[in-house]
């Protein structure tokens, strides 16, 4: 259930909540709280609380899973497990799919933890002052703390692709939105303007097309909705054409939230299984702050004001 806190409510326009924390490291910040998070029992879905364990593992540990549904069967030492032969990982899989009474193509997983990379109090700061930005240019703040959640939480790192910044931008997009990027400078490691051209891209790209994939299938929809804002992500990180491609692999009868638990176990494109985890990371993430902003914060009493 979704503790009381002391909240401010953003704009109107959005259905979720900015409240102020005084944090022991960080000072006054300012974070969002979305409520349909529990309304929908995220919290009591397999996927996000695996991906919770995950972000609680440290790397040295592994979690053999169900790749379908996320079940947790095992935990290991990884080491050890990437000492053994490829036939030894064989058996040891058929001995949990014995064990556990599983079909023998059952996929297993073996996820190592990454308690090291998730570093969500080190994130908070840029949430703070992402929050205002996003509201400036009319975009709910809800997508910049999740987007700062799993692309690179309280970090500055650069992808293999090239995306770089706490938003984790492509060169291209980031220029497209107004951003300098030449070989002596670099806006995207600046937060304010990183979060400034995210915010741009999501309500000039990211949103009107999430719209055109859910219009072309006939499917109603609300921006506010929950299951629309994990499809925008979606869009965000994998491309309006792969998302379109893997929704029309489904072709949904209606808008709602099993479309997004559908696309978890759709592949189409460059579709595949990092982008089936995104919306599932994007609801671990929150949850996970959630929690640990409730147990280790004081709530300002004051509602949180808006820009």
């Amino acid at each position: 259930m979704l503790p009381r806190l002391a909240s401010g409510q953003a704009p109107a326009l959005f259905p979720v909540e900015i409240v102020t924390v005084q944090h022991p490291e960080h000072g006054q910040r300012r974070l969002v709280r979305d409520p349909a998070l529990y309304r929908l029992r995220c919290d009591t879905l397999a996927q996000p609380r695996f991906w919770q364990a995950v972000m609680r593992l440290s790397p040295d540990s592994a979690l053999v899973n169900i790749a379908d549904v996320r079940r947790i069967l095992a935990v290991v030492s990884l080491p050890g497990y990437d000492t053994l032969t490829a036939e030894r990982k064989r058996d040891f899989k058929d001995s949990l799919r014995d064990r556990y009474d599983l079909d023998c193509a059952a996929s297993l997983y073996v996820t190592g933890g990454k308690n090291h990379f998730y570093r969500f109090r080190d994130a908070i700061p840029v949430i703070d002052e992402s929050v205002p930005v996003f509201l400036e240019e009319g975009v709910n703040p809800w997508y910049a703390q999740a987007i700062l959640l799993i692309e690179s939480p309280g970090q500055t790192l650069r992808s293999e692709k090239g995306a770089y910044g706490s938003f984790q931008l492509m060169k291209s997009v980031a220029i497209s939105m107004g951003l300098t990027v030449n070989k002596t400078v670099d806006e995207r490691k600046d937060p304010v303007k990183s979060a400034r051209a995210a915010a741009r891209f999501l309500s000039r790209v990211c949103i009107p097309e999430a719209e055109a994939i859910v219009a072309r299938h006939g499917l109603a929809w609300n921006r506010d909705d929950l299951w629309f804002r994990l499809l925008v992500l979606h869009v965000y990180h994998a491309g309006a054409a792969n998302v379109s491609g893997a929704v029309g692999v489904i072709r949904p009868a209606q808008g709602d939230f099993g479309l997004i638990r559908t696309l978890w176990r759709t592949e189409y494109g460059g579709f595949k299984n990092a982008s089936q985890n995104y919306s599932q990371l994007a609801l671990a993430s929150l949850l996970t702050l959630d929690a640990m902003i409730a147990t280790e914060c004081e709530f300002v009493c004051e509602p949180a004001a808006n820009p």
